[in-house]
């Protein structure tokens, strides 16, 4: 059991130091943001090699290395998105007096590029594991992305907390396109499949020896879906997760005071 408890334990390091590096490089002057997607970029490079020569390794330390493998690349994705370097075709903030829809369709055009680059790197990634023993890291890849969706609708259809003081300045025009309300009817949903899919991934376990390849890679999955369940909980309970990675946004953001807003200070609509 002891093998498990580190494959719990590596995951949730890694999500909790991955999530703070990249709020922390984000809150940077944005003239570092160049050295910051080319060391990303470097490291999506290696990532995506490294899933490329595991495929086959389909031992512990390959589920551990494909696993970080799925990580990295899905961090260079966020990280390109927050830095405004593959969004989307709009970037203003959602006009006023718009129906739902129209809504949707804008907030879709502001992370339109994203999406597109989600998909085809993700359809590279099944490409190059295809029928391969190792496929954590694209399991990895898959849950952040479903995930990611589910939350993003989630925040579209209205949740108590946004966390828009999270969002660097020049893409926090985005929060005008969600809205702040205590519940909406997807939440439930989204949890309660979220959470029989992972007591599943859980209760395969138990069907291999605890340091089997099969069991670490379960569990290591199983654990990065916990924590985005619980990233879903953050976002309607009055739990103050910021503490979770307060030494990065503690950082000071060197942007200069005196910028013009461009509207992007628009706070998110809500429905009561």
């Amino acid at each position: 059991m002891l093998s498990l408890a580190l494959a719990v334990s590596y995951a949730l390091f890694l999500w909790w130091f991955s999530t703070g590096l990249i709020l922390y490089l984000d809150r940077q002057e944005r003239w570092t943001y160049r050295w910051s997607i080319l060391g990303a970029t470097l490291l999506l490079l290696a990532a995506i090699a490294g899933l490329i020569t595991l495929g086959n390794h389909s031992t512990r330390l390959g589920a551990y290395l494909s696993f970080t493998c799925g990580v990295l690349i899905w961090g260079w994705l966020e990280l390109t998105y927050f830095m405004d370097v593959i969004t989307g075709p709009r970037k203003d903030p959602c006009p006023p007096n718009i129906s739902r829809w129209n809504r949707f369709w804008l907030g879709v055009q502001t992370s339109l590029y994203h999406e597109l680059a989600i998909i085809g790197i993700g359809l590279f990634l099944l490409m190059v594991t295809w029928d391969q023993p190792n496929q954590v890291g694209l399991w990895a890849y898959i849950t952040l992305w479903w995930m990611r969706w589910s939350a993003k609708l989630n925040l579209f259809f209205g949740v108590p907390n946004l966390n828009e003081d999270w969002l660097p300045e020049h893409v926090r025009f985005l929060t005008s396109y969600l809205c702040k309300r205590p519940m909406n009817l997807l939440f439930p949903i989204s949890i309660t499949v979220s959470t029989v899919i992972m007591v599943l991934q859980v209760a395969a376990v138990l069907d291999y020896p605890a340091n089997s390849f099969a069991a670490l890679a379960l569990m290591l999955n199983a654990t990065l879906l916990a924590l985005a369940i619980l990233e879903h909980w953050f976002l309607v309970l009055p739990i103050a997760d910021a503490a979770l990675w307060q030494w990065a946004i503690d950082a000071p953001s060197k942007l200069p005071t005196d910028m013009p807003s461009l509207g992007w200070r628009m706070k998110p609509k809500r429905l009561d």
